[in-house]
């Protein structure tokens, strides 16, 4: 924003964040002051989803222009900004087009995300920066990249939607702590799919994060969600709706459907900014 609310990615500060030590900072270098640091407040952040937001005190910012990433096409072109390698090759740009989209990527400390695969050039330093389309608006958030011998420009970003809707609920609630399951999602798998197969419609459950709510709820692997407190969870986005409507340190009872039965769990929720 105009007035020094800046996006990022949760992986850029998390060592800051983590920190116990008192010297520990984040700063800020603009394009237009490269050799000075302005030190940044970390407003808030989202592990599960990998956004922050931070704040520098100043005034009068250039304000990017926001895309939709439900519009977007393979094959449209795309242009990364950031930083690989850090502030020697400040503002690099490099440019592809849109490989895929909705790409589910299990990133380690973070679960199952959808994101938008790029061939643009995504590299350490990138993260945290914008993917534009054409006309200069954000339409991504840079976030990570397979790096193998294997594979070659496979980039993802994760979609501006995404990153509008969450980090406004962070600068809203500035640092109150939104709830946390511990689970990632299989979103591949549909109601029409799970009735085609004979199970009945819910969220299934693609992996479980060790010691986490819903590992102590005895939640597991493959299991369908079919309600979340109280409330009809059919699709992921019913779901996240009966989740956002908690509060950490709720306990919520929960109806999963495993092995032909259906199971009521108890599980209390975590905070997702610890």
């Amino acid at each position: 924003t105009s007035d020094g609310y800046i996006i990022t990615n949760y992986h850029v500060i998390e060592e800051a964040v983590q920190s116990s030590s008192s010297n520990t900072k984040i700063e800020v270098f603009l394009p237009n002051e490269p050799d000075d640091g302005i030190e940044a407040e970390v407003i808030g952040y989202n592990i599960a989803s990998d956004l922050a937001v931070i704040k520098i005190e100043k005034d009068g910012m250039a304000v990017i222009e926001l895309g939709d990433s439900d519009n977007l096409s393979v094959g449209q072109y795309c242009v990364a900004i950031g930083n690989p390698g850090g502030l020697e090759f400040m503002g690099s740009v490099s440019y592809g087009i849109i490989s895929g989209l909705n790409r589910k990527l299990n990133i380690e400390g973070r679960g199952e995300m959808s994101l938008i695969q790029t061939d643009a050039a995504i590299n350490p330093g990138n993260s945290g920066g914008a993917l534009l389309n054409s006309q200069g608006q954000l339409i991504g958030v840079n976030s990570a990249k397979i790096s193998s011998t294997d594979f070659e420009g496979m980039g993802f970003a994760i979609p501006v939607n995404t990153v509008v809707q969450i980090c406004n609920r962070i600068i809203e609630k500035k640092d109150s702590p939104t709830p946390y399951v511990g689970i990632s999602i299989n979103t591949q798998i549909d109601e029409s799919m799970l009735k085609m197969m004979g199970y009945p419609a819910g969220t299934v459950v693609y992996s479980v994060t060790e010691d986490g709510p819903a590992d102590q709820a005895g939640i597991q692997d493959r299991d369908i969600i079919t309600k979340f407190n109280g409330k009809e969870t059919s699709s992921y986005a019913l779901f996240s709706s009966a989740l956002n409507e908690c509060d950490p340190g709720d306990r919520v009872e929960v109806e999963v459907f495993r092995n032909g039965k259906y199971l009521t769990l108890y599980l209390v929720l975590g905070a997702n900014n610890i």
